[in-house]
């Protein structure tokens, strides 16, 4: 079983943190979604080490530990810092899987349409972009989270975390009594205080015009393994119809009772699906 090395490296000028396996394969590079962290990729990294394959999970800038965005445009940021993190782990000359989950599907759909990068294929996971950013208008409107951030008074890191996870819980899953309680301390584990609630928020404003039209699919030339929860609240599963109407050879995997992160409510199938990925690729080569 090859050991998870938690490290820090930087990319496209943003220092971050990378969760890291070596092993054997096309590296698997995972993006995580808005708000959230490399660490909703632990459970898949585990599987991922038990069969020694190389995997690396980055936490985006703007997110949990890695550096702060600047000024302007969100998604040109992300996508420097995308392709600069593919490059990297295709370093010995292999090619690479990118998958992200919602914002990190984005930025692995965007990364597809670059011919200069070294990718194997892509599997975006319910990518944000489709629906009219209908997934910050349900957290935005959450009446806890509202509540929270406004109170006139300082409030300990106890009382944020637990509103916040509470929002995560209900909207990001599709049986919120079924996810483990770490599940919870490790997203909320990043939003500490109410201040880094709000610079989470404002990055969502920010992206928001972004993510009207964000993608040029006709570009798009590498194979795709499409992942989606067909009771996923945040990000509609009507925007799969629109990928594999651009992109017919498309593999689409509607996952029965999971919602927005397939990755932490079905992780060994999600595991399952990448790992088959590279070999399907071979057989269709």
């Amino acid at each position: 079983m090859e050991p998870l090395f938690e490290h820090r490296r930087r990319f496209a000028g943003f220092e971050t943190r990378v969760l890291e396996l070596e092993g054997e394969g096309p590296a698997i590079v995972l993006l995580h979604g808005w708000s959230d962290s490399a660490d909703t990729w632990r459970y898949l990294l585990d599987r991922f080490a038990r069969v020694e394959r190389r995997a690396l999970a980055v936490d985006l800038p703007g997110f949990a530990t890695a550096d702060a965005l600047g000024e302007g445009p969100v998604l040109p940021q992300l996508d420097r810092f995308t392709r600069a993190v593919v490059r990297d782990a295709a370093d010995d000359g292999g090619e690479v899987v990118v998958t992200g989950n919602s914002l990190g599907g984005t930025m692995a759909l965007r990364a597809a349409e670059s011919p200069a990068l070294p990718l194997a294929g892509i599997a975006p996971i319910a990518p944000a972009g489709f629906d009219m950013a209908r997934w910050f208008a349900l957290v935005e409107r959450d009446p806890i989270l509202r509540r929270l951030l406004a109170v006139p008074v300082p409030l300990p890191e106890r009382a944020v975390r637990e509103a916040v996870g509470r929002v995560y819980r209900v909207l990001a899953f599709a049986d919120p009594g079924a996810i483990q309680r770490e599940v919870i301390d490790l997203f909320t584990g990043h939003h500490r205080d109410r201040s880094t609630v709000h610079r989470y928020l404002d990055t969502g404003r920010r992206l928001i015009a972004e993510l009207q039209e964000p993608f040029a699919l006709e570009k798009v030339t590498v194979p795709v393994l499409l992942i989606w929860g067909e009771r996923d609240l945040m990000v509609s599963v009507s925007g799969a119809e629109r990928v594999v109407d651009s992109l017919p050879e498309t593999q689409l995997e509607l996952l029965p009772d999971v919602g927005h992160c397939p990755q932490l409510e079905v992780p060994d199938r999600v595991a399952d699906l990448l790992l088959a990925f590279p070999e399907r690729l071979r057989r269709a080569a």
